[in-house]
């Protein structure tokens, strides 16, 4: 009998073993099945990201306004002295302010871009000097192609701030090169007003209304700060924000509790 039941009990057990290593066999299975599945899952997502990124990686390059027209600030000419600083720049030092701009727009350096904009006004001076004394064509001739080469840079460069903000503008690149050979302070003046009072930085469009002045006098940042006036909200109200601390000996950790329910108790 004994043996009987020894058998009997082996019998039932081996089919329950092997039914919870078929269990073990199947969770292990659905385990798999899951791991790959979030594996595949994330693969897509960063396919996607990335896919994501390209696109605007091609839009910046492309125009980086993302679809938004955006315009100079003030006029090229009646606008010059609106901000008095900027203009001070681009009179006395137009290398120093042009190196300034391409900074804030991420085109190059600052001392980069200065030194280029500095040796070619030095080419032009040497040249006038050297006709001056001499009275050889040739130097006036080496004069006023370092004038051009001056323009050209430089209207380069501002076809390129527009492209890159997308602002309006014709899509010729002999407008931004007449402007800076006819007027070059004034358009200096005009594209240092738009890259500042819209806080550009490193190439970055932040706008209006995330610009912060700080430390700064310039007239631009002045009427900027006119047009957007904070509203002033009273830091305490003696009828609805006064508050005052019951204090016994009995409990000294009581609640705030406004003056006018004081009153009325």
């Amino acid at each position: 009998m004994a043996a009987t039941e020894e058998a009997s009990t082996a019998s039932r057990s081996r089919p329950e073993s092997q039914g919870e290593e078929y269990e073990e066999e199947a969770m292990a299975v659905l385990d798999f099945d899951m791991l790959c599945a979030s594996v595949a899952m994330s693969a897509e997502r960063r396919k996607g990201a990335a896919g994501m990124a390209a696109a605007t990686a091609v839009a910046a390059s492309e125009g980086g306004g993302g679809g938004v027209q955006r315009m100079w600030e003030g006029d090229v000419v009646i606008d010059c002295f609106d901000d008095r600083r900027i203009a001070l720049e681009a009179a006395c030092c137009p290398c120093y302010r042009f190196g300034k701009n391409m900074r804030r727009a991420n085109l190059g350096s600052c001392f980069f871009q200065a030194m280029a904009y500095f040796i070619s006004l030095v080419a032009v001076l040497v040249s006038l000097i050297a006709f001056s004394v001499t009275r050889h064509h040739v130097y006036l001739y080496m004069g006023l192609g370092s004038v051009i080469l001056i323009a050209i840079y430089t209207g380069y460069f501002r076809r390129r701030i527009r492209k890159q903000f997308n602002i309006l503008g014709t899509d010729s690149s002999l407008d931004d090169c007449v402007l800076h050979l006819i007027c070059p302070c004034c358009t200096l003046c005009q594209e240092a007003r738009t890259l500042e009072m819209n806080n550009v930085q490193c190439g970055v469009w932040h706008g209006r209304g995330d610009t912060i002045c700080l430390g700064s006098n310039g007239e631009g940042n002045k009427a900027f700060a006119a047009l957007h006036k904070s509203s002033f909200v009273p830091i305490k109200s003696p009828e609805l924000c006064g508050m005052d601390r019951i204090s016994s000996g009995a409990d000294e950790h009581q609640p705030l509790v406004p003056s006018v329910q004081l009153e009325h108790e």
